[in-house]
């Protein structure tokens, strides 16, 4: 009797002794992920890595741990650079975002992370599905919709240029008229789907965010893309380079106008009123 008896006891003194473990390593994780803050804001990367794979280990439910950890790893990604060490270190941020994606879907922080990543390894066509996955999360995204609008005259650019180079050409900036016939055929093929997609996703970002200066700049360069691939119709060719002019105006002051208004601010956030 005595003997059965003593199992409930025991029972119950193991999960007392498991909630005080539990609740010991909760706070030690918290201080490893104070730790690990603390270092990453003084740019001590690798040694914040140690402390919020500490705090991952401790209490792996710790909300902000792992995705912090991610952040950490991400920060030592080099872009364009494509060596192991670099796409080695972007994997291990990636998978870090993913395991938060896990738990919840919609965190827009990992969703970035990893769009972002994906961007700085050259790797552009998951850059841009990260891209829009963050932007059905939140199709307010102005950011997301004008990256995506940057890949896409990145690649169109970069065609461009071994198209011209092929036929011994350089830019001239005015569309190219004298690109010959076959060779402008051939970058209509390779750029006209990336001008068209680029520009709808510039012109959504400039709808979400209408003074958003560096989306008007690249709507000047998607438009000096447009106009190479008119090839031959010099009409419509003008046309594009005018519009690009006009964008490339717009950008000017737009800019302008958000440097001044953020110059009239003071510390605090005060906005200085200028209309006495």
């Amino acid at each position: 009797m005595n003997r059965i008896a003593r199992f409930p006891v025991l029972s119950a003194a193991f999960l007392a002794m498991l909630a005080m473990t539990t609740g010991c390593n909760r706070l030690k994780a918290r201080d490893q992920l104070n730790k690990g803050v603390a270092a990453y804001k003084n740019a001590k990367y690798e040694e914040a890595i140690g402390h919020f794979q500490n705090a991952v280990n401790l209490d792996p439910s710790l909300p902000m741990a792992r995705l912090y950890l991610a952040t950490a790893y991400a920060q030592q990604v080099v872009p364009d650079l494509t060596t192991p060490d670099n796409l080695k270190n972007a994997k291990l941020a990636i998978d870090g975002y993913q395991e938060v994606l896990d738990k919840d879907p919609k965190d827009m922080g990992s969703l970035k992370g990893i769009a972002g990543l994906y961007f700085q390894i050259d790797q552009f066509d998951k850059a841009k599905e990260w891209q829009q996955k963050v932007l059905a999360v939140d199709p307010q995204d102005a950011e997301a919709a004008y990256t995506i609008g940057v890949i896409d005259w990145g690649v169109a650019h970069k065609n461009q240029v071994a198209a011209l180079s092929a036929v011994g050409m350089q830019d001239s900036g005015d569309g190219n008229p004298k690109m010959p016939k076959e060779a402008c055929k051939k970058l209509v093929d390779q750029n006209t789907q990336l001008v068209n997609e680029g520009m709808q996703y510039l012109q959504k970002a400039l709808d979400i965010r209408p003074t958003y200066d560096d989306a008007m700049s690249y709507m000047n360069l998607m438009y000096r893309q447009k106009a190479n691939l008119e090839c031959g119709n010099d009409q419509a060719r003008k046309d594009d380079v005018d519009q690009a002019l006009d964008w490339s105006h717009k950008a000017m002051g737009t800019r302008k106008a958000n440097e001044e208004k953020k110059n009239a601010q003071v510390p605090g956030g005060v906005v200085l009123d200028n209309s006495k």
